[in-house]
């Protein structure tokens, strides 16, 4: 007998915990492996993308600032956050491998939030550093610096960690009457699961809901006030062109952070205005929520940024230079 049908393991005679759990993904959509591999080009551009800026960072000692700090956390997030998915993620659906152990679709549901939510509070922490650079610019260098940036970075990671560490360990005193529970994702989510249980899960569901203030709605509005007041401090400059020129160094962030909140933002609102919605369109808009941002966040820093182009310019010439030497 196959592990995805054996009965339910028992736990105290209380608690009843599925051997697996059946990821369904989508329903009655034609061609929909196509969709999986548009990820898997995705999940290559991202690797190749952030495993080159996280290089770029760690090679150029010009780059080894406050600011690189958080560009660099960001891109090892998204590095790892899309490690986390993707593989799975083909593995389950192009090779039709739907069962998953219980205890390995907690660890997935666990590192793909951690990652998330980290991504989430580095745009934070990037609005600041350009809030504090456009509106205190004399102080800058004061301020920010690479022990304050580390203990911003440092809190989020042990913050996010904490809490999920406690949202998924609530998934344990659970029962799953069924002995095949489906989830009506295309990964261990959250909602899904813990919805499915046939006890009291109020305590998951005050969790979940605390995570939406915490996690989904402080940072953008957070980023947000902090734009209101690089505008404001914008206005007071006299000239136009330096005018233009401090608000191109928000643009990268801006991209970023628009590309990140708002398909997040999106789904929240029409769940919170409708009640429901439908599990393919949830499932295609938290998927590219959780893909594309990793893979564009990289790409809009090597083309946008000049302080990158010129590092990568340096090694490049650096290598030549050394390749030259070598020959002679």
């Amino acid at each position: 007998m196959a592990p995805e049908e054996k009965a339910a393991i028992v736990f105290n005679s209380t608690f009843v915990r599925p051997a697996s759990f059946y990821i369904s993904g989508f329903t009655n959509i034609p061609h929909v492996q196509y969709f999986f591999v548009f990820l898997c080009f995705v999940y290559i551009v991202t690797v190749l993308g952030n495993g080159f800026l996280l290089s770029v960072i760690y090679l150029d000692e010009a780059l080894h600032t406050p600011k690189y700090m958080i560009v660099f956390n960001l891109a090892f997030a998204d590095l790892c956050g899309s490690t986390a998915l993707i593989p799975k993620l083909l593995d389950t659906f192009l090779f039709n491998r739907r069962y998953i152990v219980y205890e390995a679709c907690l660890s997935y549901m666990f590192f793909v939030y951690v990652f998330g939510c980290v991504q989430s509070w580095t745009l934070v922490t990037m609005a600041l550093d350009r809030f504090i650079a456009i509106c205190f610019p004399l102080r800058y260098h004061t301020i920010v610096t690479k022990p304050a940036i580390g203990v911003m970075l440092l809190c989020s990671w042990v913050c996010s960690i904490s809490y999920l560490a406690l949202l998924v360990k609530l998934i344990d005193r659970l029962s799953f009457c069924k002995s095949v529970v489906v989830v009506k994702s295309f990964f261990c989510d959250h909602g899904p699961i813990y919805l499915l249980s046939c006890n009291d899960n109020s305590l998951n569901n005050i969790i979940a809901y605390v995570a939406l203030p915490v996690f989904i709605l402080s940072p953008p509005i957070l980023i947000a006030l902090t734009y209101v007041c690089i505008s404001i401090a914008l206005k007071r400059i006299a000239s136009g062109e330096e005018r233009l020129k401090a608000f191109k160094t928000c643009t990268s962030h801006l991209i970023i952070v628009a590309i990140f909140f708002v398909p997040i933002l999106s789904t929240n609102i029409v769940t919170a205005a409708t009640a429901h919605i439908h599990p393919n369109a949830r499932i295609i808009n938290s998927s590219l929520t959780h893909t594309i941002p990793a893979m564009l966040n990289p790409i809009i820093y090597s083309l946008k940024t000049e302080e990158v182009l010129n590092a990568v310019k340096k090694l490049c010439s650096g290598n030549k230079i050394s390749g030259v030497t070598r020959k002679r």
